[in-house]
C-alpha cells in the first residue's frame, strides 16, 4: 500500500532529499512557495483540507537565515511559527499526522553534555525563538505530531557548511574556522530517509503513542566546526594537501545572532522508541561528498 505525503517545501535541501529518496512505497505531493505561501493560514488550511488522498503532512519549510532573522523577526515568526501552527490545526481537523522539522538552536548551549528532548529550552536569538514557537504550536494543536530537531544539516543541495567550505577553499589562502562550537553534523538525506521509512507506520499510529512529540534526529557523533571542516577536506581531497586552516573562537566572527557553543543532541529516544540510530556523521558526509562530486548542484 502506498503512503502519500503532502510536503510543504520543494526546493530546500531537505525537501529535495525527500523527493529524491521517495520510492514506490511513498508518494510525495510537494508544494513550493509559489503553490502555497505558508504564512497564509487560509491557504495552508485549504491545501491540507482539499488535497485528496493524503496520509501524512511533512513540513520542510523554514526561515533559516539566522542572522537576518534578527532584523526580520516578523517574517521569521510568520514562517517558523505561524505556518506550522496553521499546518497543525489543519492536520488535526483532517485527521492526518504532521512531521515538523525543528532545530538544535532552541537551546542556549550552557549544558555540559548532550541535550535530551525534555531539557529546558532557552534560545539565544530570533531564529531559535521562532522555531521554538513553532514546536510549541505544533504540539499544542495536533495530537499526532512528530517534531524532529536536527542539527548542522548538510547536503549536495542548497547552501550549507559543506558547500561553503569547499567554495571558500577555492579562493582563500587561509581558512579561519570556529573551533568552540560543537554539535552533531547531520545529513539531510538521512533525515529524509528516516522520515520516509517511518511514514507508513506514523500514518496509522493513534494519538498518545510514544512516537509522537519531540525527537532528536541527528547523525551519530559530535564535532566542532573546525573538526567538520577538516573532515570535509580529508574526504573531498583524499591524498591531497589540505587547505591551510586556523582554529578560532566564535568571538572572532561577531554576528547579529549569538551562537550557542554546545548544541549536542542526545538520541536515546530515537533508539528506544523507534529502535534505530542514524549512522556516524563522517560516514554520511563521505557519501554526500560523493554525491556532490558525481552531480554538482549549485542551487
Amino acid at each position: 500500500m502506498t503512503t502519500t505525503i503532502l510536503q510543504f517545501g520543494a526546493t530546500g535541501q531537505l525537501a529535495r532529499e525527500m523527493l529524491l529518496r521517495s520510492s514506490g512505497g511513498v508518494t510525495i505531493k510537494a508544494l513550493s512557495r509559489a503553490d502555497v505561501d505558508v504564512t497564509d493560514a487560509d491557504a495552508v488550511a485549504r491545501a491540507i483540507g482539499e488535497t485528496p488522498d493524503i496520509d501524512l503532512v511533512f513540513n520542510a519549510t523554514a526561515y533559516a537565515a539566522v542572522d537576518k532573522a534578527e532584523s526580520q523577526a516578523d517574517l521569521a515568526y510568520a514562517v517558523n511559527a505561524k505556518g506550522p501552527e496553521a499546518m497543525a490545526k489543519a492536520c488535526q481537523a483532517r485527521g492526518v499526522p504532521l512531521i515538523h522539522i525543528s532545530t538544535d538552536m532552541v537551546f542556549d548551549g550552557e549544558k555540559a553534555g548532550a541535550y535530551v528532548e525534555t531539557d529546558a529550552t532557552n534560545p539565544l536569538h530570533v531564529y531559535g525563538a521562532s522555531k521554538l514557537a513553532g514546536e510549541q504550536a505544533v504540539l499544542e494543536y495536533c495530537d499526532r505530531a512528530l517534531v524532529a530537531r536536527v542539527s548542522w544539516l548538510f547536503s549536495a543541495f542548497g547552501q550549507n557548511f559543506l558547500q561553503m567550505m569547499l567554495k571558500l577553499a577555492a579562493t582563500q589562502p587561509l581558512l579561519k574556522v570556529v573551533d568552540d562550537q560543537r554539535a552533531c553534523p547531520t545529513a539531510s538525506g538521512d533525515v529524509a530517509g528516516f522520515s520516509l521509512s517511518q511514514a507508513q507506520r506514523l500514518s496509522r499510529l493513534p494519538a498518545g503513542a510514544p512516537e509522537w512529540g519531540l525527537l532528536h534526529l541527528v547523525n551519530g557523533g559530535v564535532a566542532t566546526r573546525f573538526e567538520m571542516a577538516q573532515a570535509i577536506f580529508e574526504l573531498a581531497r583524499p591524498g591531497q594537501t589540505l587547505p591551510a586552516m586556523q582554529p578560532v573562537p566564535t568571538s572572532a566572527f561577531p554576528t547579529p545572532a549569538r551562537r550557542a557553543l554546545n548544541c549536542e543532541l542526545d538520541t536515546v529516544k530515537l533508539q528506544g522508541v523507534f529502535g534505530l540510530t542514524l549512522r556516524p556523521w563522517r560516514e554520511a558526509l563521505e557519501d554526500t561528498i560523493e554525491d556532490l562530486n558525481a552531480a554538482p548542484v549549485n542551487a
